[in-house]
């Protein structure tokens, strides 16, 4: 019984953080976000919690995020580095 319950609990709040990053998708469509930069976001952001989470420890954080330290340590290497501006923000700011 206590399974069914888990299971059901489990089931609504996937469907209430659904609800919320479809609202959120709406306004980052809205404020024409594209789609690899909303997701180049969503992955360092995820990334950052995680570690804070397990407090900065690569290995415990690559487990809990099913990847390889190896991966983990690049990705959060590459996140130090200043990002190149989008393009679209570049040819905007040419026309001006």
């Amino acid at each position: 019984m206590t399974f069914v319950i888990r299971q059901s609990q489990l089931i609504i709040d996937f469907m209430q953080i659904r609800t919320r990053m479809e609202t959120l998708i709406e306004e980052m469509l809205d404020g024409q976000i594209l789609l690899g930069e909303a997701m180049s976001e969503f992955e360092k952001l995820y990334i950052q919690k995680a570690l804070k989470r397990h407090d900065t420890h690569l290995s415990k954080t690559a487990d809990a995020l099913g990847i390889h330290r190896n991966t983990l340590s690049k990705r959060v290497a590459a996140y130090q580095t200043p990002p190149p501006a989008p393009k679209r923000l570049l040819a905007r700011r040419a026309k001006k």
